[in-house]
């Protein structure tokens, strides 16, 4: 059975005086979650705003990531897969992060 869906994915960054700030906004079609992200340029650092960029960037990615799994491991307690008490994978269900 093939599934196929487009999920709308939408940055956006602002920096002001060293500090960079990233929402991350995930729109599934059935539902909604934004990441946040923050950079900071330390004091005696070089400010190099694309540096900020990335951090605050990647930064709102792994919360959105955390955000994700809660969901999809809800979904699958909901579908009546086993409770886990932590956000680590169900069995069955791969990490390939993990390799």
């Amino acid at each position: 059975m093939s599934h196929k869906v487009e999920w709308q994915v939408r940055l956006s960054l602002l920096e002001d005086e060293g500090t960079t700030s990233a929402s991350l906004k995930l729109d599934t079609g059935t539902a909604t979650l934004t990441g946040h992200g923050t950079a900071r340029c330390a004091p005696q650092d070089t400010d190099i705003p694309a540096v900020g960029d990335e951090l605050a960037a990647a930064r709102a990615l792994e919360d959105l990531a955390v955000q994700l799994r809660r969901t999809a491991y809800g979904d699958m307690q909901a579908a009546g897969a086993p409770s886990v008490g932590s956000l680590k994978p169900y069995a069955g269900w791969l990490d390939m992060s993990a390799s």
